[in-house]
C-alpha cells in the first residue's frame, strides 16, 4: 500500500504514443542536489506547506479613496525550529505528517500537544535518485486527518515491541470521540436521493395539487414527444377489437367470452417494438396453448370414469393447484417467460372453473383460445402498421442522454459534483441495459448489435474516465494571489508585516507560486483546447449515431452540429499532440523545480490535467469506432436475438418490465444476484498457518487446491470433491427450494386454492358460475408479484380503480340501454387515461385492473343481453375484482412480505461487505504482489467489470431507498437521512478504492521490495493497518446483517496507518544514510569523467519516471487517505442506524449523576 518507486518506474499512459524521453542536463540535476543540505534549519528549500515568509495581515477592504495604509513591523525572534522536513522522508508518507494547524506558528507545529499524535522525527535529506515521496503533500493530507485524530490520547510508542502472532493482528482500541447526531443528519441530507425533494407520496394536504401537476406534465408530454404516438397505437390495440366486439354479429360469432378477444390485445399491446411485439405473440399464444391443454387433461380426468366424475372437484382442484405453483415458480426463476406463463394461468384457470359441473362443456376451450389468437393478430398488424419502431429509438434515446451527461461532466471546472456523478453512474448502467433490450429480440435497423456492443464499451470507457477527474482546480483562474496582495488597502486598514529571518535562499511559498504560476500559463492554454475538442467530438459522435438510428429530426442533436467525424478526431489528435508537447516542455523547463512535489498546488494542478489527457484517450477510442460506423455505412435489415440464451432467460425488454409491474424491485434484486455471483470468488479463502519448521513448510507446499478453490475430501476411502457427491447435489436442490421462488409458488397455490373452493361445492356452483366470480382468481394471479405485493398506497388505488372500471361499464350500457355507439364513446372517454396509466406511467397493475374491469364489466352485459340483472352483473363482478386485488396484497403482506426498509439494511450489509473483499483485493492483487504476480490486463478487465456492477448496485439501492416513502410504519416514521449518508459513505469509499487501483498501475510502492530484512520488519505494521479496515468492515457488515448494536471499541485504522507510515520513515532514513555513505565512497574512489560519461540515459529515464510517480503517489495516497476517513463515516451512520453498544466510566457517572438528582427531588 505504501511506498515509493524505484527510479526508472514506468510512465504512465498520456497517450497511444509513448512519452518521449525527458531530457534534463546534468549542470541542472547538479545544482538541485547541491541545494539540498542535509542539515538545514533556516527556510530555504523545506517542503513544509508553510506559505510566504511574509504574511500580511488586513482587514476587508471596502469603497472610498485610497490612502497609505499603516505599517507596523515586528521582527520575529530567533525560535530554534526542528530539521525541515523534506520530499524524501517516508516510503510512503502523503497521507500523513507533521499537523499543519494553521492557529500556531510554523515553529511551533511540530510540538506534540496532549490531544493530538506524536509528530514523526524528521527524516533525512533525499535525493531524487531514492526518494519519490512529497513531504510538502503531506501537511495537506494530515489536514483532512487532523480532525479525526486530534480527539484520540494516542500513544503510538511501542518501546521497541513487536507482535508477529502468525499473521494475526493485535487491534489498536481508544476511545471514540462524542458524535453530534444534530450535525450528523444535517450533512446527511443532503445526500438524499432527487426523489425525496418531491412531497410526500402519502402526504393528503398535497394529494390534489399533485394529481392536477401530473395531468399537465402527462398532457404536456404527449403532445410533444412520442409519448403521444406510443398511446395511440396501444389505444387502437384496445379499441378495434373493442369495437368488433360491440358489432352483433362478430360478438355472436366470437361467443359469450368475447372479451377474451380485448383482452389478448391490450396484454400484449402494440405500444413496444416489432421485435418485442413478435416475441410477446409467440409466448402468449404458447402459454395460452399450454394452459388450455393442461385444462383439458384435467377436464378429462374428472370426466373419465364415475368415480372421477363425482369427485369432479377434488380432481379439479388438485391439477389446478399443481399447475399454478408450478408456472408461478416459472414466472419467479425466469422473467423471460413472462409473458408466456400468465397466459398459461389464465387459461388453466378459466377451464377448472368457467362452467365446471359434472358435464364438461368442451366448447369453452375454443371460445377462450380462437379470441385469443385474434386479440393477438389484431395487436401485431396494428403494430407493424402505425409507426413501426424496429428497435433503434430505444437505443437512440439511450445514446442521445448518455452524450448530453458526457457533456455535462465535461463542463470543468464546477462546484456541483454529486448530481452529475449520480447522473453519470446511471448512463454507465442505462447503456448496458438499452443493448441488452436492443440484443434480447428482433430488431430492424442499421445498428448491428455488435457494433453497439463495441460503442457501449466505448463509452463507458469514457464515462469511467470522467467519473475519475478531478472538478475544481485553479488552472483556469485569470487572477492569481500575487495580484489580490498587489492592492492596496482601503483608508483605515493596518497592515502587520511579520519579518522573519532572511533566508539564503528564495522561501518555500515564493517558489510554489512561481510554479503554480508557471504551470497554469503553460497548460491553460492546451487543456482548454483540449477540453473544446472533447466536447466538439461528444457532439459529433451524438450527430452521427442519431442520424443512423433515423430518428435525429425527433431526438436531437439540431442540423446545425457537424457530422464530421474526421475532422473531430484530426483536431482531437492535433490538441494532444499540442498537450503532450507543452507538458514535456514544462516538464524540461529550468524554472521548473525538479522536486515538484514538494508543493501540493503544483501536484493538484497536475491531478487535474493528466485525467483529462487520459479521458482524450477514451474519447479518441470512441471517435475512430464512430468513424468506422459511418464509413461501412450499413443499410437497413433484420437482426435475429443477439443475447446468449442462458442469460435471456433472466432478462426481457423494456415494456415486459414495465407492464409486469415492481420494476425498481426486480432490477435490484437482479443487480444483486449477479453481483453476489461475481463475488462467490473473491469470498473462497481459507487460512492455512505459517510453516514454522521444515517439515510443515514441505508439507504445506505438497498440498496443492484445484483452480476453483474445491479441496479434495475422503468419503468411504475413496477421494472425490464435495461438489460432485449426490448429497450436496440434493441438498443444493433442497437449498434453492427454500428461495423466494417457491415460497412465491406457495402463496400462489394457497390464495388460488381458497378462492376456487366455491366452484366445486354444489351450493355454490351456480351463482358462482353465472356471475363470473372466477375472476377474483385471474385478478390475484395477475396482481400478485413474485417479489413486492404493494403498499397501502396500492391497495386503495388498484381497489378503486377497480371500482371505477365496473361502475363506468355499467354507466355505458345502462346509458342507451346497451347501444353499441355509446358504449363506444364511454369506452373512448374511460379508456384513453387508464391505458396510458398502464402502458407508460409507473401505477401499471392499478391502471390494468382498471382496464380489466370496464373491459370485462361492459362487453359481459352486451353479451348477457336480459338473462340476469344488469346491476347484478356490474357489482358482482365489481366485487370479484376488488376481492382478487385485496387477497393479492393481503397475501403478499402476510406470508414472506417485501419490506424496503429491511431488504435495504441488506444490500447495505452486502455492499459493505463486498467493500471489503475489494479492498483486500486491491491490497493483495495491485499493491502488495510478489515479483511476476503483476496484474495482467485481464485482471484489469475483471475488476473493471466488478466496478461496474457495484456502481448498477449503488444506483439500484437509491431508487430501493426511494421506495421506503411509500410504506407505513406504526412504530415511527422510517428516517432515511442515516441510510442515504452510509450509502453516500460506501459509495465514496469505494471511488476511492477505485483511485487507489488506477494510481498503482502508475505508481507501484515497491520500496526496498528485494530486501528481505525489511519486509519482514514492515509485515506486522502492513498486516494491522490493512487488517484494521478489514475488521472494521466485517463488524460493521454483521451489525447491520443481523440487525445488532454496533460495539462502541473499534479497530482504529487511524493509528494503524499511522503506525506504519513512522516505522516506513525510519527505515527509509536509514536506507537513504546507507545510500548517501556508498555515494560517498564511490565519489572517492572513481574517476570523475567515467562517472559523468556512464549511465546518463538511465539516470534520464529515472528522472522521468520519477517525475510522474510524483504525481500518482499524491494521489494515490490522498485516496487511501479518503477511505480512512470515509470509513469513520461508515461508522457514525451505522451506529445511527443499529445503534451502539458499551459504556464508559464517564457515561456511568453520568448516568448515576442524574439518577441521584431524580432520587432527590
Amino acid at each position: 500500500m505504501e511506498g515509493s518507486q524505484q527510479p526508472g518506474g514506468s510512465d504512465p499512459p498520456q497517450g497511444a504514443a509513448s512519452h518521449p524521453t525527458i531530457e534534463r542536463r546534468k549542470s541542472r540535476t547538479l545544482s538541485v542536489l547541491k541545494s539540498i543540505k542535509p542539515k538545514v534549519n533556516d527556510e530555504g528549500q523545506s517542503s513544509g506547506a508553510g506559505g510566504s515568509s511574509k504574511g500580511i495581515l488586513h482587514r476587508r477592504p471596502t469603497l472610498g479613496p485610497r490612502k497609505k495604509e499603516k505599517h507596523i513591523k515586528i521582527a520575529e525572534s530567533n525560535l530554534q525550529r526542528p530539521k525541515p522536513f523534506t520530499n524524501a522522508s517516508s516510503i510512503y508518507m502523503g497521507s500523513y505528517g507533521p499537523s499543519p494547524s494553521t492557529s500556531r506558528p510554523r515553529s511551533m507545529r511540530s510540538i506534540q500537544s496532549p490531544k493530538s499524535p506524536r509528530s514523526p522525527r524528521p527524516s533525512a535529506m533525499a535525493t531524487p535518485r531514492h526518494s519519490l515521496s512529497a513531504m510538502g503533500t503531506n501537511a495537506v493530507h494530515l489536514e483532512e486527518l487532523d480532525h479525526l485524530l486530534r480527539d484520540l490520547n494516542v500513544h503510538l510508542e511501542t518501546y521497541g515491541i513487536q507482535e508477529t502472532r502468525d499473521g494475526f493482528f493485535d487491534a489498536p482500541f481508544f476511545k471514540p470521540p462524542k458524535t453530534d447526531k444534530e450535525e450528523l443528519m444535517r450533512n446527511a441530507r443532503n445526500t438524499l436521493p432527487a426523489s425525496f425533494r418531491k412531497k410526500h407520496p402519502l402526504s393528503v394536504s398535497h394529494f390534489l395539487p399533485k394529481q392536477w401537476h401530473e395531468l399537465k406534465s402527462v398532457a404536456r408530454r404527449l403532445m410533444t414527444t412520442r409519448a403521444g404516438i406510443k398511446l395511440t397505437k396501444s389505444f387502437l390495440g384496445f379499441f378495434i377489437p373493442y369495437i368488433l366486439c360491440l358489432i352483433p354479429v362478430v360478438g355472436n360469432w366470437v361467443g359469450r367470452y368475447r372479451y377474451i378477444m380485448v383482452l389478448s390485445a391490450l396484454f400484449n399491446h402494440p405500444g413496444r417494438t416489432i421485435g418485442a411485439q413478435i416475441d410477446g405473440a409467440f409466448l402468449t399464444i404458447m402459454g395460452t396453448c399450454t394452459g388450455l391443454g393442461w385444462g383439458a387433461l384435467a377436464l378429462y380426468v374428472s370426466d373419465s370414469t364415475r368415480v372421477a366424475e363425482s369427485g369432479y372437484g377434488g380432481v379439479l382442484a388438485a391439477f389446478l393447484i399443481i399447475f399454478m405453483g408450478f408456472v408461478a415458480a416459472l414466472r419467479s426463476y425466469f422473467i423471460r417467460i413472462y409473458q408466456f406463463v400468465v397466459p398459461a394461468g389464465i387459461a388453466a384457470i378459466f377451464c377448472c372453473l368457467a362452467e365446471t359441473g359434472r358435464n364438461v362443456t368442451w366448447e369453452k376451450l375454443l371460445a377462450f383460445g380462437i379470441p385469443w389468437a385474434l386479440g393477438q393478430a389484431i395487436s401485431l398488424v396494428v403494430c407493424l402498421v402505425i409507426a413501426p419502431d424496429g428497435g433503434s429509438r430505444q437505443i437512440a434515446l439511450a445514446l442521445f442522454d448518455a452524450f448530453r451527461v458526457m457533456q455535462e461532466g465535461l463542463t470543468l471546472p464546477r462546484t456541483e459534483n454529486q448530481r452529475i456523478h449520480r447522473q453519470l453512474s446511471w448512463t454507465f448502467v442505462n447503456l448496458s441495459q438499452a443493448y441488452r433490450d436492443l440484443a434480447l429480440d428482433i430488431s430492424f435497423t442499421r445498428f448491428a448489435p455488435s457494433d453497439i456492443a463495441d460503442v457501449r464499451n466505448a463509452m463507458q470507457a469514457v464515462v469511467r474516465s470522467l467519473l475519475s477527474l478531478k472538478t475544481e482546480t485553479s488552472l483556469f483562474d485569470s487572477d492569481n494571489d500575487n495580484n489580490q496582495r498587489g492592492n492596496n488597502p482601503s483608508n483605515g486598514d493596518v497592515v502587520v508585516d511579520i519579518e522573519e529571518p532572511r533566508p539564503r535562499q528564495a522561501s518555500t511559498g515564493t517558489i510554489e507560486e512561481q510554479a503554480v504560476i508557471l504551470v497554469t500559463k503553460t497548460l491553460a492554454g492546451p487543456t482548454s483546447q483540449l477540453l473544446t475538442d472533447m466536447r466538439d467530438g461528444i457532439d459529433c459522435c451524438n450527430a452521427v449515431l442519431l442520424g443512423m438510428s433515423g430518428y435525429r429530426r425527433y431526438i436531437g442533436p439540431p442540423p446545425e452540429v457537424s457530422s464530421d467525424v474526421v475532422g473531430s478526431l484530426v483536431h482531437l489528435r492535433k490538441a494532444k499532440i499540442k498537450f503532450d508537447k507543452v507538458h514535456e516542455e514544462l516538464i524540461n523547463d529550468e524554472a521548473f523545480p525538479a522536486t515538484f512535489s514538494n508543493y501540493p498546488d503544483v501536484v493538484e494542478l497536475f491531478l487535474f490535467v493528466n485525467p483529462v489527457r487520459q479521458t482524450a484517450d477514451s474519447l479518441e477510442a470512441l471517435l475512430v469506432l464512430v468513424m468506422k460506423m459511418q464509413q461501412s455505412q450499413k443499410k437497413w435489415r433484420v437482426y435475429l436475438p443477439h443475447y446468449p440464451f442462458h442469460k435471456s432467460l433472466q432478462r426481457t425488454n423494456a415494456q415486459v418490465r414495465h407492464d409486469r409491474g415492481g420494476m425498481t424491485t426486480g432490477l435490484f434484486f437482479r443487480s444483486q444476484r449477479e453481483l453476489n455471483a461475481l463475488m462467490v470468488g473473491a469470498q473462497k479463502s481459507t487460512f492455512q498457518p505459517l510453516p514454522r519448521n521444515k517439515t510443515e513448510e514441505s508439507a504445506a507446499s505438497s498440498i496443492q487446491e484445484s483452480d476453483d478453490g474445491e479441496e479434495e475430501v475422503i468419503i468411504n476411502n475413496e477421494t472425490s470433491s464435495p461438489k460432485k457427491t449426490f448429497r450436496y447435489k440434493l441438498w443444493k436442490v433442497l437449498h434453492r427450494a427454500q428461495g423466494f421462488e417457491m415460497r412465491y409458488a406457495l402463496k400462489v397455490a394457497i390464495v388460488v386454492s381458497m378462492l376456487s373452493v366455491p366452484a366445486w361445492l354444489e351450493q355454490s356452483r351456480e351463482w358462482y358460475n353465472d356471475y363470473q366470480s372466477w375472476w377474483a382468481v385471474i385478478v390475484v394471479w395477475i396482481m400478485v408479484h413474485p417479489r413486492t405485493g404493494g403498499n397501502i398506497q396500492d391497495l386503495f388505488t388498484r381497489s378503486f380503480c377497480a371500482i371505477l372500471g365496473a361502475i363506468w361499464g355499467g354507466v355505458a350500457h345502462a346509458a342507451r340501454n346497451g347501444n353499441p355507439v355509446v358504449v363506444a364513446v364511454f369506452a373512448a372517454i374511460y379508456m384513453i387515461p387508464m391505458v396510458y396509466r398502464y402502458t407508460q406511467s409507473s401505477h401499471t397493475r392499478s391502471g390494468l385492473v382498471g382496464c380489466l374491469s370496464f373491459i370485462i364489466v361492459s362487453l359481459d352485459l352486451q353479451a348477457q343481453g336480459n338473462r340476469l340483472s344488469n346491476i347484478n352483473i356490474a357489482w358482482t363482478l365489481g366485487v370479484a375484482f376488488i376481492v382478487g386485488v385485496i387477497s393479492a396484497i393481503l397475501v403478499s403482506w402476510l406470508l414472506w412480505p417485501f419490506v424496503a426498509r429491511h431488504e435495504l439494511r441488506k444490500s447495505l450489509s452486502s455492499m459493505i461487505y463486498y467493500s471489503a473483499l475489494i479492498y483486500r483485493g486491491v491490497v493483495a492483487q495491485y499493491i502488495y504482489y510478489e515479483d511476476g504476480d503483476e496484474p495482467t490486463k485481464e485482471d484489469i478487465t475483471r475488476s473493471e467489470m466488478l466496478e461496474g456492477r457495484l456502481r448498477e448496485a449503488f444506483v439500484r439501492m437509491r431508487h430501493l431507498l426511494a421506495l421506503t416513502r411509500h410504506e407505513i410504519r406504526l412504530r415511527e416514521p422510517f428516517n432515511p437521512l442515516p441510510y442515504s449518508a452510509l450509502i453516500e459513505s460506501c459509495e465514496a469509499f469505494f471511488e476511492n478504492l477505485v483511485e487507489v487501483r488506477q494510481f498503482s498501475l502508475y505508481f507501484h510502492p515497491n520500496f526496498m521490495s528485494q530486501n528481505e530484512a525489511v519486509s519482514n520488519e514492515l509485515l506486522p505494521y502492513r498486516r494491522d493497518a490493512v487488517a484494521s479496515i478489514l475488521m472494521t468492515l466485517y463488524i460493521l457488515a454483521g451489525a447491520l446483517r443481523g440487525k445488532r448494536r454496533v460495539p462502541r471499541y473499534l479497530p482504529s485504522a487511524m493509528v494503524a496507518r499511522k503506525r506504519l507510515l513512522d516505522r516506513m520513515e525510519e527505515l527509509e532514513m536509514e536506507h537513504l544514510e546507507e545510500e548517501r555513505n556508498k555515494d560517498g565512497n564511490d565519489e572517492h574512489g572513481e574517476a570523475p569523467g567515467k562517472k559523468t560519461n556512464q549511465g546518463q540515459g538511465k539516470h534520464k529515464a529515472e528522472e522521468s519516471g520519477m517525475r510522474f510517480a510524483q504525481v500518482y503517489q499524491f494521489a494515490y495516497s490522498k485516496g487511501l487517505t479518503q477511505c480512512v476517513e470515509d470509513l469513520e463515516q461508515l461508522q457514525k451512520y451505522t451506529k445511527a442506524i443499529c445503534g451502539e453498544v458499551g459504556f464508559d466510566p464517564d457515561d456511568f457517572a453520568e448516568v448515576e449523576h442524574k439518577y441521584e438528582e431524580e432520587r432527590n427531588k
